[in-house]
């Protein structure tokens, strides 16, 4: 889709529809700009700007409107534009569009940013040229006039960011995992599984998608995807025959012993506990990556080096102080139930755990159960602290206890916590009840247990 002097209409001004408004502007576009909130402030800029509402007799002669992610695609202006023949598209269709490189594509619902941290990591080892982009806090349209044919970026993409691709096509695509999430969104699991596939839909044959053998609807869905595929298993072996293409087996597993293995060879690449990535999940992460790289044409020897010199990523299971003799974890970004369950089994001892926040639909009892006696009390706080307490209850788990803010949190978990225990921020639940972020909530934490000491 050429954009050059066409009349483009970008929806929602936050931190991506600004990106996506300064890369149209960029190719020659022709630009207006429009938010829901009649109260949105901007810059000023030389180009209208809508707020509240809209005139429909100009925005149905928009020749393409760009939606932010976190705009549904179901409100009323999305239906509008659609039924007047507007094409809608995203951030990451607008920016792919204008990518000159190679392309890596990075989904799921858990561990997705770290995944795409390591990539980036490991791709920045071997290539001059590395961009990290997308959900991680970049947006692509940032970057992607920088791109050459040599360059590579990785892109870490979220199921919004997924509703409006058209023509994106990574040459390397990743689906981590595929659980409940988002739904009061998606409305319907089939619909979110949908979405997640979407990265998939525009790779042919000789592309690559690399998937969880541990989930069973990847497994399922790995039979009639467009491309090649690859998988990980935390557990055994993947059990399958390849196809004879005489493509390589790419399959990686890890063994009880931690060893991480190639499937077509038997040879062990490293053992996780060479890295500072504990934790099943991470040995997910950890492979997903490798095959990735291998891929991407990466040495394995400077990939495998990489892996062992990274660094857990800020806001997931981040270590961040000793007082009392008690370990305090954030965990911030476990904004789900699946993600708060990979936390939990992250810890050894134990542990006062805080949960609760934003409630984004589905239920909380898979990640009570999870607690296998690890968790010594529960603080809840946020809009979901009532659900979960009565969920709880379900479960047979009376030992919570309500608090109205994270500083109440906190302090109620320094008083209950002893030497030897840990401290888990971990909610389960989004932030925007009480934090623009799970930054914000996850920075706001670290600064009330440091300020214990």
């Amino acid at each position: 889709m050429v954009l050059k002097d066409k009349k483009v209409l970008v929806v929602g001004l936050g931190k991506s529809g600004m990106a996506a408004y300064e890369l149209l502007r960029q190719i020659g576009a022709d630009v207006s700009l429009y938010d829901g909130n009649p109260d949105v402030e901007v810059d000023k800029i030389d180009v209208p700007v809508y707020r509240g509402t809209y005139p429909e007799g100009e925005f149905a002669l928009f020749d393409c409107a760009v939606f932010s992610p976190g705009v549904p695609l179901d409100i009323p202006l999305a239906v509008f534009l659609k039924e007047s023949g507007v094409p809608v598209i995203g951030e990451i269709e607008l920016a792919y569009q204008m990518e000159q490189g190679h392309v890596v594509g990075i989904t799921g619902t858990n561990g997705k940013t770290t995944t795409t941290t390591l990539v980036g990591e490991i791709m920045k080892a071997y290539y001059e040229h590395t961009f990290i982009v997308g959900n991680i806090g970049n947006p692509y349209t940032l970057e992607a006039s920088k791109t050459s044919p040599d360059s590579v970026t990785v892109a870490e993409i979220s199921s919004f960011q997924l509703e409006t691709i058209d023509t994106f096509a990574p040459d390397v695509s990743a689906v981590l995992n595929i659980t409940p999430d988002h739904l009061n969104r998606h409305k319907t699991m089939e619909h979110y599984i949908d979405t997640k596939m979407n990265i998939t839909k525009n790779q042919g044959s000789d592309k690559l998608c690399v998937l969880n053998y541990e989930d069973e609807i990847l497994r399922e869905r790995a039979a009639v995807l467009p491309c090649r595929v690859a998988f990980f298993s935390s557990r055994r072996k993947p059990d399958r025959v390849m196809p004879s293409t005489g493509q390589p087996c790419l399959d990686l597993y890890q063994t009880a012993e931690g060893d991480i293995v190639c499937a077509g060879s038997g040879r062990v690449l490293l053992n996780q506990r060479q890295t500072r990535l504990p934790g099943s999940h991470n040995a997910e992460n950890i492979m997903a990556a490798l095959i990735i790289a291998q891929e991407m044409g990466v040495p394995e020897e400077l990939a495998i080096q990489t892996v062992r010199e990274f660094r857990p990523v800020e806001h997931r299971v981040e270590f961040v102080e000793t007082v009392s003799g008690v370990d305090y974890y954030n965990d911030s970004k476990g904004t789900n139930p699946d993600a708060a369950i990979k936390g939990i089994q992250s810890m050894d001892r134990p542990t006062v755990l805080i949960g609760g926040g934003y409630d984004k639909g589905g239920g909380f009892s898979d990640w009570i159960r999870s607690f296998d006696g690890k968790v010594k009390k529960l603080i809840l706080l946020g809009e979901t602290k009532h659900r979960i307490a009565k969920e709880a209850q379900e479960c047979g788990f009376f030992q919570y206890e309500i608090v109205e803010t994270l500083e109440e949190a906190v302090k109620a978990a320094h008083e209950l916590a002893e030497e030897g225990d840990a401290v888990l921020l971990s909610p389960a639940c989004a932030s925007w009840d009480m934090f623009k972020s799970y930054e914000q909530r996850g920075d706001r934490f670290k600064q009330l247990v440091r300020e214990l000491e």
